[in-house]
C-alpha cells in the first residue's frame, strides 16, 4: 500500500460530497411516479447495478475476493447495510418533508456525530488520538464540523420560523416540519451504521488488495455487501407502500415517452447516489492513520453542496438576512473544517519513502 495522501483523500471526498448533495436532484424531473416507484428504481442502480460493475472493472478476481472472506466480515456489512438501510429510506423521506437544505442538515449532524466517534471508541484507538498533536488538531476539525453543521441545522429552523407555510411548499410540495425532523433525526442515527459497516468490511478490503486491486479502489468489495444489505430494507418497504398505496403499475403505467424519461432520471439519480460512496471510499485510502475523520469530512462536503443547490432551487427565497448570514457562516465552517481535518491527517501521514538514485 503507498503512502497516504491526505490532500487527495479531502478533495475525493468532496467529489463524492459534491455527488450526494446532488443526487435528488433527477428526482424533480420524475412525473407521476409515486415516490416508493421512483426511490426503488434509482435503488437498484445505487445499490445493486453500480456496485457490481465498478467492483468488476476494478477488483482482480472479484469471485474469489467475495467467497473467501472472513463470514464474520460479510455478515457484519450485511447487518450494518440492513440497518444503514433504514436510514438511507427515511433519508428520502427527509427530502420529502423538509427540502434539500434542512434536511440534509439535521440528518446529517446525527449522522456525522454518530459515524465519526463511535468506530474509533468502539475499537479501542480513540485514546491514541490525544497523545499526538495531529491527533488533537483532527479532532478539532470534527469538533468544528459538528458546529458548522449545528449552525447549518440553525438556519434551516431560522427558515421554518420565517416562512409561511404556503411559501414553505412553493418549493418543497410536501413540506411537514415535525414530520421532517423527526424522521431526520431517526435517518442520522441510523445512517451512521454506513461507517461501521465500512470498518468491519476492512478484512474483505485487504483480500482485495492481497488480488491486485489499486488502493484507492479496495472498499468496493465491501460497498456490494453493504448495499445489498440496504438494498433488502428498501425493497421489503417499498413493496410495502406498493400494496397499501395500489402504485405498482407505475412501471408500466403512461405513454412511452414518460416512462423513459421517469427511468432515466430515477437511474441518473441512482448512479450519481452510487458515486458518493464510490468517492468516499476512494477517500477513506488516503487519509492516514485517523481515516475515521473521513465520515465528518463527508458530511460535511455534503451539507455544503446541498445547501448551495437549495440556495439555487430558491429554498430560502423569503427568509432574513440573518437567516442568509446563519447559512453562510454554516458552509464557511465547515470548508474550515475539512482544511483543518485534512491538515491533521497530513501531519499522521507517515513520509512518502525516498525515491532511488
Amino acid at each position: 500500500m503507498g503512502p497516504a495522501n491526505p490532500f487527495l483523500g479531502v478533495t475525493l471526498h468532496a467529489i463524492g460530497g459534491f455527488a450526494a448533495g446532488s443526487f435528488y436532484i433527477p428526482f424533480k424531473k420524475v412525473r407521476q411516479w409515486s415516490w416508493e416507484t421512483y426511490w426503488l428504481v434509482g435503488g437498484v442502480f445505487s445499490w445493486i447495478i453500480a456496485p457490481w460493475i465498478i467492483a468488476l472493472l476494478t477488483i482482480p478476481n472479484l469471485w474469489t475476493v467475495l467467497s473467501t472472506s472472513p463470514a464474520g466480515s460479510l455478515l457484519g456489512c450485511y447487518g450494518f447495510g440492513l440497518l444503514w438501510g433504514i436510514g438511507g429510506l427515511t433519508f428520502g423521506l427527509s427530502m420529502r418533508y423538509l427540502g434539500m437544505s434542512l434536511g440534509y442538515a439535521l440528518a446529517l449532524g446525527f449522522c456525522a456525530a454518530f459515524g465519526t466517534l463511535i468506530p474509533p471508541l468502539a475499537g479501542g484507538t480513540f485514546g491514541s488520538l490525544l497523545e499526538s498533536f495531529s491527533g488533537w488538531l483532527t479532532l478539532s476539525g470534527v469538533l468544528l464540523c459538528l458546529v458548522g453543521i449545528g449552525i447549518c441545522g440553525r438556519a434551516g429552523i431560522s427558515k421554518e420560523q420565517e416562512l409561511s407555510e404556503e411559501a414553505k411548499r412553493a418549493t418543497i410540495r410536501e413540506f411537514d416540519f415535525k414530520k421532517g425532523v423527526w424522521v431526520a433525526i431517526f435517518c442520522g442515527i441510523m445512517s451512521a451504521c454506513m461507517a461501521f459497516g465500512i470498518a468491519v468490511g476492512k478484512p474483505i478490503a485487504e483480500l482485495a488488495l492481497a488480488q491486485g486491486a489499486e488502493t484507492l479502489w479496495q472498499n468496493g468489495p465491501v460497498f456490494i455487501v453493504i448495499l445489498a444489505g440496504g438494498f433488502t430494507t428498501n425493497l421489503l418497504w417499498c413493496l410495502y407502500l406498493h400494496r397499501i398505496n395500489h402504485s405498482a403499475g407505475d412501471y408500466l403505467e403512461g405513454s412511452p415517452g414518460l416512462l423513459v424519461v421517469n427511468y432515466f432520471f430515477s437511474a441518473l439519480a441512482g448512479v450519481t447516489w452510487y458515486f458518493q460512496f464510490m468517492f468516499y471510499g476512494m477517500g477513506t485510502t488516503q487519509m492516514g492513520a485517523f481515516d475515521f475523520s473521513s465520515w465528518s469530512l463527508h458530511m460535511a462536503f455534503i451539507i455544503i453542496f446541498s445547501n448551495i443547490w437549495g440556495i439555487f432551487f430558491k429554498e430560502w427565497k423569503g427568509t432574513s438576512s440573518r437567516t442568509h448570514r446563519l447559512i453562510a457562516m454554516g458552509i464557511l465552517v465547515l470548508i474550515l473544517s475539512t482544511l483543518l481535518i485534512g491538515y491533521g491527517n497530513s501531519l499522521a501521514a507517515p513520509p512518502s519513502p525516498p525515491e532511488r538514485p
